[in-house]
């Protein structure tokens, strides 16, 4: 018998019990739907993520104070007031690192901005007037603080473009002033709309002198990071080891392994993400490939309930001179038919599933959240379901083979 008629007999067998087989490869359906929307939307994550780093600026290194913490003993160690203004004073000097463009502290808080009965909740940023270089932010309304400003602490802000909406409701808001943790402060500027930019929303966020935020807001005399712009993206590294070596003897300290800080490039943030990412979605998807091997279960199951009700026509083919060859090669041809059209409905499904949800949370986040279909994912699970109804179909077919076709005629 030639393959091409197995074929005819094994879509004809197929076709003949289509609620049966609609409902078989339900399990392989939801297998590769959703491997293709785990890898989807991993792969939209961690591209987002990375243009989010990259949008911090490919030469910004970033001093952070504490170790990054390698187990859950050193959590703590985050949590760190390392960074001092001796510390910013010597990064400053052109000697001990000399492809520094920029250094610039940094305080991060938050609270609540109220002006009248009306608050908004706010992100609070403390910096120099570097901040519009280094974090590529510009002024809408008003103008940005000074040196004098920071020198002097003055009780001034700029606010975000969502927190003026808020609190004035379109009307002015130059000149006005509010409260933040039970301080005065008077609006000199206001940031247009913006949206996210590296892991900040600025729209909901509130800008000061970092030394105001450090004496009328959160109370403190360190820095929540220390910003350092390399002047080329060649000099990144001999930037951050230069930012090492300098911090080190600050801080007193001879052997490395006793740093107090942590100093990362955009570089090391992006490699990290991107592993963390990539495991993150490999197991995600190989716990969705579990529901592949039950439905090649499933499979299984029905093949075999068909098996018993087609014994007859088993018994009948045998009888016309079907060999046990050609009866295993077409039960065969069933399953992986089954897991092969299951296969390219999952496919498209996760598709669209994943285009749909990418166009949800790019309207929910506010970011472009980009649809990226995984056409290896795809080809991966085209191959995995056919070999699932192979291995899978094996027994049953194997079982309709063997039957004894006098035995099989006689079957009611």
């Amino acid at each position: 018998m030639k393959l091409s008629y197995s074929i005819k007999t094994a879509l004809t067998g197929l076709t003949t019990h289509k609620s049966r087989s609609a409902l078989t490869i339900v399990g392989i359906i939801i297998g590769i739907t959703s491997i293709i929307l785990v890898m989807s939307l991993g792969q939209g994550a961690q591209n987002l993520i990375l243009s989010q780093v990259n949008g911090l600026g490919a030469t910004t290194i970033a001093v952070i104070p504490g170790k990054i913490p390698t187990g859950p003993s050193g959590a703590a160690q985050i949590m760190s007031d390392s960074l001092k203004e001796k510390d910013l004073v010597a990064l400053k000097v052109r000697t001990n690192v000399p492809y520094a463009k920029y250094v610039m502290p940094l305080v991060i808080g938050g609270g609540n901005a109220v002006f009248g009965n009306q608050t908004y909740q706010v992100g609070i940023f403390g910096g120099g007037t570097l901040m519009t270089q280094i974090l590529n932010i510009s002024i809408g309304e008003g103008s940005f603080f000074t040196d004098d400003d920071i020198i002097s602490k003055q009780q001034v802000v700029i606010v975000g473009y969502k927190v003026k909406q808020h609190l004035f409701d379109g009307d002015e808001a130059i000149g006005q002033k509010i409260r933040i943790n039970n301080n005065t402060f008077k609006i000199i500027g206001v940031l247009p709309e913006k949206g996210q930019s590296g892991f900040v929303n600025f729209d909901e966020a509130v800008i000061m002198p970092y030394t105001t935020v450090q004496q009328y807001v959160l109370g403190i005399k360190y820095f929540s990071r220390i910003i350092v712009q390399a002047d080329s993206q060649d000099h990144i590294n001999a930037t951050a080891e230069d930012v090492r070596n300098t911090l080190r003897n600050s801080h007193n300290i001879t052997n490395p392994i006793n740093d107090d800080f942590s100093v990362t490039t955009q570089a090391d943030i992006a490699a990290t993400l991107n592993t963390v990412t990539s495991a993150l979605t490999a197991f995600l998807a190989a716990v969705a490939a579990i529901s592949l091997i039950v439905g090649g279960i499933g499979i299984m199951n029905i093949m075999l309930v068909s098996v018993t009700e087609r014994t007859r026509e088993i018994g009948l083919r045998k009888a016309i001179g079907a060999t046990d060859k050609e009866i295993l090669t077409q039960f065969l041809l069933e399953a992986v038919m089954l897991t092969a059209t299951g296969g390219v409905i999952g496919i498209i499904l996760g598709g669209i599933l994943s285009y749909i949800i990418s166009i949800i949370l790019t309207s929910a986040l506010g970011m472009n959240w980009q649809f990226i279909f995984p056409w290896s994912a795809a080809m991966l699970g085209i191959v995995m379901a056919s070999l699932v109804g192979l291995l899978f179909g094996i027994y049953p077919a194997s079982q309709a083979s063997k039957k004894s076709p006098m035995e099989a005629l006689r079957y009611e």
